[in-house]
């Protein structure tokens, strides 16, 4: 999750949000908190990809498609990476599941590896995934994640994963909000992560810190703003939304480099931030 970032997938807001009028059509369906704005989305995006490229040498792009919606452009959720190649999700958002069929597509078009692929009655989202190390998994059961995926994922990852570990995640805000493992910890570096304790499982947070790594704690106001979603490019520099002062100001004290963007459109109305726009296909 921090090691120096060489590949990533994004998808741009023209080819997720079409257009305005597309926007007003559907921002509702999609549960956004409010309509975004085109135009703006489309520059806070390209602010972000002008940080992503200063640190990523190989950024791919998923094509528009009219078989998914608005949430596509949250890149990291459909598919999740391994050493060996990607496992097909299938999102347990309802919304979201054509999003794994043409992710597949693409990942064939490019010759991108793929391990394995969810069936049946498992859903899974990339955000509930979390690579604690090389070896060792989180995987968050919660609303987008089922029991069911849980045991096709420790199957399809038996040979690269040492140890799955089941995070059961809160009912928090209810079914229709999107909770994810990765919404209240994002890891920075080997022995730093940025979290939100109030959400997180006793076990974790002493799991985590029996493992030496330091916990930078989120405030509740800057959790409400994505504070929480940091996206590690290379050890300890990092990406994060504007008007996360606290938050920023802790990654600083604690050696991080950290670069802003401006988020609101692409990232907060439909609570996405940096590691939800981009998948990491590979890290060195």
């Amino acid at each position: 999750m921090y090691k120096k970032l060489n590949t990533v997938i994004v998808k741009h807001p023209k080819d997720a949000f079409f257009s305005q009028e597309h926007l007003k059509k559907e921002w509702k369906k999609f549960n956004y908190i409010h309509e975004p704005d085109f135009t703006k989305a489309q520059q806070e995006f390209e602010q972000f990809l002008s940080i992503i490229k200063e640190h990523v040498d190989h950024i791919e792009y998923l094509p528009a498609s009219e078989r998914v919606g608005l949430d596509s452009l949250y890149a990291h959720d459909p598919v999740k990476f391994t050493k060996e190649g990607a496992i097909i999700l299938k999102s347990g958002k309802k919304l979201r599941q054509p999003e794994a069929e043409a992710y597949k597509q693409f990942l064939k078009e490019k010759d991108i590896p793929i391990l394995g692929e969810l069936t049946g009655e498992a859903v899974a989202d990339g955000g509930d995934l979390v690579w604690l190390d090389d070896r060792t998994l989180l995987i968050g059961r919660g609303y987008r994640t089922n029991d069911e995926a849980i045991r096709q994922i420790k199957k399809i990852t038996k040979d690269v994963v040492d140890e799955c570990i089941v995070v059961q995640l809160p009912h928090d805000q209810g079914e229709e909000e999107c909770l994810h493992l990765m919404s209240f910890i994002s890891i920075v570096d080997d022995n730093l992560a940025v979290v939100y304790s109030r959400l997180m499982p006793v076990f974790l947070r002493q799991m985590l810190i029996k493992r030496g790594f330091q916990l930078i704690e989120v405030p509740d106001e800057e959790y409400h703003r994505l504070g929480c979603n940091v996206l590690a490019l290379a050890p300890r520099i990092c990406m994060i939304v504007s008007g996360n002062p606290y938050t920023r100001q802790k990654l600083v004290d604690a050696g991080a480099a950290v670069y802003e963007y401006e988020g609101n459109e692409i990232s907060y109305l439909g609570t996405g931030g940096p590691t939800c726009l981009t998948c990491p296909v590979i890290r060195t």
